[in-house]
């Protein structure tokens, strides 16, 4: 299993193919087989993690699994304590409520932030400032919604942590591969194990296809007198009655003793005739 760690700069796609000619991860990382990890908005920058294992991939992407990622926001303006209190405990970004998440306000600019391809555009009459925000979900562009939504829209993004991985020493286009420890550590948090809240189907899936499978079961026995599955079929007892024809019986019993394919199929009262009960469901 291979795990790479790249610092996707600005305006690149998180993919390895675009139809349009605009850069993605292919102009940055040679490493064949490997997938990103979830997404970093084209405008945002940072860290991305790429790999080949499925099953990690999928763990590390999926929101119900809380993987913490870290960002640095640049705002616009300075949040206060009552904006920063209601990131804290999740606002209304129209679409739905966000999940409380950490959020601090820096008391200066980042000092191992590297410059940006394209300068932001910023008002001159208006300061700007960072944030620090930590978060488990996963919605689309979720920082820019959350801030713009307690009045401080965001300038720049930048993912500066995934889980215990950071982007540190990377420069943006810069790509490792993770150490046997810091992989181990990832595999060990995020396994095939069962996690917190996560609900095991397999034993659901086991009972169903035992019922499913109930009526196929060649034991016909404990049912004195009655119709026997799968005895048709054997090419020996069971045969239609004198007069039938060879048409298939139904594949589920009737439930009642003495019942016999066929009987009943004269008869048209009730609308019971031919249809309905004789095909089963």
């Amino acid at each position: 299993m291979r795990y790479v760690l790249v610092n996707k700069p600005f305006e690149v796609l998180t993919q390895f193919t675009d139809e349009n000619g605009r850069a993605t991860l292919k102009d940055f990382v040679p490493v064949p087989g490997v997938y990103p990890v979830g997404r970093l908005d084209y405008d945002s920058e940072g860290l991305v993690l790429l790999t080949d294992d499925k099953g990690l991939q999928h763990r590390l992407s999926e929101p119900r699994y809380k993987v913490p990622k870290t960002y640095l926001a640049q705002v616009e303006g300075v949040p206060t304590e009552e904006a920063l209190a209601n990131l804290r405990r999740g606002v209304d970004i129209k679409t739905s409520y966000t999940a409380p998440a950490e959020a601090e306000l820096l008391p200066e600019p980042p000092a191992d932030i590297w410059e940006r391809s394209k300068p932001i555009r910023f008002r001159a009459a208006i300061p700007t400032s960072w944030l620090k925000i930590t978060l488990s979900q996963g919605m689309n562009r979720q920082v820019r919604k959350m801030t713009a939504a307690v009045g401080f829209p965001t300038l720049r993004l930048i993912r500066v942590q995934i889980a215990h991985l950071p982007v540190a020493g990377l420069a943006p286009g810069q790509w490792r591969e993770l150490t046997e420890a810091e992989a181990a550590k990832l595999r060990s948090a995020y396994s095939a194990t069962k996690m917190p809240g996560e609900r095991t189907t397999a034993p659901k899936a086991a009972t169903g296809a035992a019922k499913e499978d109930a009526p196929a079961k060649p034991a016909g026995a404990g049912r004195p007198g009655g119709f026997k599955s799968g005895a048709p079929r054997a090419g020996g007892a069971g045969k239609p009655a004198a007069g039938k024809t060879s048409r298939p019986t139904d594949d589920k019993p009737k439930g009642k003793s003495g019942y016999k394919p066929g009987a009943g199929r004269s008869s048209g009262a009730g609308g019971r005739s031919g249809g309905g009960r004789s095909t089963g469901r």
